[in-house]
């Protein structure tokens, strides 16, 4: 996919099958240790577009890294005015402790499309909204793309700040001050280096600085200011890309104090890249290995924001995980588990039905201590085994087909953190990939070891 024209960014666990152990929910979302969790808001999109929702998504995350979406990666809460959808979702926690959303108004890829309003929200918790409305932020013949708030001490009221073109002709970022998000102040320049820039994200008070990353070119940058005055941030990071970048999102973790850098790209379209690094200070990135981390399906420029503990028991208790997993690849953590042509293969993600990357885990159909994966767009049909090779077959009643459907869970054979799945019938024999195409075999070298582990999330 060609670099496109400077446009709004895409930003960017199992539930228990009913009747099965906790012991068998492979996949559940770890439980929040206290004050360290995280809410995600997104929107979907995927390459050839089945995977498309622009309404207000929501995950939750216990580290900031491994991500379960909610409510079966449905939205949460749709627009009823402008275009009837968004962009951009950003969840900001206000003074009070609740939470206010605003967000693109903008539903598919019309990048010339004008608007001088954004979507807002207001919710006590993410589990209810109310208020919706749209706050006019400008006058000027553009748009209002990937707004985002944050509160300023200095002046006792929040910013906004959002990415239109203003008389330079260029890319700015703006930034209007409101008390309540029902109202705002004129607009001003905040940022304008000379060239066009869009999605600003800011972290406030680091030490004394204000931080501001957003996307210039292919890239993210960063800028930084002692105040949150318009006019006052100046570049000094390097920049970090892997292929065309946006949508930044700086996330420090509550436990660790540890900073990522995530970056939405767009060649190819929908996958997270995220970098950390220990001072921001520094300016300097260190990229994430992908095992470390997996972003919600079809995730597009998402927003981050810590949360309770209780907060996300209350979250998953209302809106509830998947029903449904993916299984990622140990040593190629871009590739995910998915049958193509009823053949079970890994292939990297996104792709196109990303439904073939979906399964129900349910209990072993020779064995209900093992597992056998139901795939979701062919609920039918189950992962088995035939000549060694994986194909997704129709379940045809047989004793033969559910003992070579059935799998046994071990710990991973290449990190015991993540899984390892033994066949039934073929107990010397393990799931694994070879050449992308899965079948089972013996498991002797490291390398079998690192094709036959997987992780088991959503």
């Amino acid at each position: 996919m060609n670099d496109r024209p400077l446009q709004p960014s895409r930003r960017v666990a199992l539930g228990a099958v009913a009747g099965l152990t906790a012991a068998f929910a492979l996949g559940a979302p770890a439980r929040a240790a206290a004050g360290t969790a995280y809410v995600m808001g997104y929107f979907t999109e995927s390459p050839n577009g089945d995977g498309a929702d622009y309404g207000l998504h929501l995950a939750v995350s216990t580290d900031s890294l491994q991500w379960t979406p909610l409510n079966q990666n449905k939205p949460v809460v749709t627009p009823s005015g402008g275009t009837g959808g968004l962009r951009d979702p950003f969840v900001l926690r206000r003074q009070d402790g609740t939470f206010v959303v605003l967000a693109t108004d903008l539903k598919g890829t019309d990048w010339s499309l004008q608007s001088q309003y954004v979507h807002v929200w207001d919710s006590a918790d993410l589990r209810s909204f109310s208020g919706y409305r749209r706050l006019k932020l400008h006058d000027m013949a553009t748009h209002s793309w990937a707004p985002e708030a944050y509160w300023d001490a200095g002046r006792g009221q929040y910013g906004i700040i959002y990415s239109a073109v203003d008389s330079s002709g260029h890319n700015v970022i703006m930034v209007n001050h409101t008390s309540d998000f029902v109202t705002a102040s004129a607009a001003q320049v905040f940022f304008d280096p000379g060239y066009d820039v869009i999605d600003g994200d800011l972290a406030v008070g680091v030490g004394g600085v204000n931080y501001l990353y957003f996307k210039k070119d292919q890239k993210l940058v960063g800028a930084r200011s002692t105040s949150l005055d318009p006019g006052s941030f100046t570049v000094f990071s390097t920049p970090v890309a892997h292929g065309g970048t946006e949508a930044p999102i700086l996330v420090r973790s509550q436990a660790l104090g540890i900073w990522t850098l995530w970056g939405d790209t767009y060649t190819p379209n929908g996958v997270f890249y995220a970098w950390q690094s220990a001072d921001l200070a520094s300016g300097t990135w260190t990229a994430v290995d992908q095992r470390l981390y997996t972003q919600p399906l079809n995730s597009k420029h998402a927003s981050i924001q810590p949360i309770t503990t209780t907060e996300y028991d209350n979250l998953l208790a209302k809106w509830g995980a998947p029903a449904w997993n993916r299984l990622k690849s140990y040593n190629y953590p871009a590739r995910y588990v998915r049958h193509s042509n009823y053949v079970g293969r890994i292939d990297e993600y996104p792709f196109d039905p990303y439904t073939d990357s979906q399964w129900t885990l349910v209990p072993g159909l020779a064995d209900t201590a093992g597992v056998s994966f139901r795939s979701v767009n062919h609920p039918t049909r189950y992962l088995r085994h035939s000549n060694y090779q994986m194909a997704l077959d129709v379940d045809d009643g047989t004793t033969a087909f559910a003992q070579d459907a059935t799998f046994h869970r071990t710990a991973g054979l290449a990190d015991t953190s993540w899984s390892s799945f033994r066949s039934h019938n073929n107990p010397s024999r393990y799931l694994r990939h070879a050449n992308y195409v899965l079948r089972i075999d013996p498991i002797s070298t490291a390398t079998d070891k690192a094709d036959a582990t997987f992780s088991v999330g959503s």
